[in-house]
């Protein structure tokens, strides 16, 4: 048996395309990359993380954007 670390891999959806954007620092939660990121793209700060999904030897989290939806 083999043990392995995962790259974390950040996916978010801008106008229709999915942006990948990289783990900026191994040692920040996954709120942290969100807080980082949110400079850059703003709709992040209400986002909502899902994840991770085990794909391609990735932990892919997906932000999601709470923006235009109720409930």
């Amino acid at each position: 048996m083999k043990a392995m670390i995962l790259k974390r891999v950040f996916l978010h959806k801008e106008n229709g395309r999915e942006i990948r954007l990289n783990d900026p620092n191994e040692g920040f939660t996954v709120a942290d990359v969100q807080n980082f990121y949110a400079g850059t793209y703003p709709v992040l700060t209400n986002a909502k993380v899902t994840g991770p999904e085990i794909r391609d030897d990735e932990a892919q989290y997906r932000f999601e954007s709470t923006i235009g939806t109720k409930g």
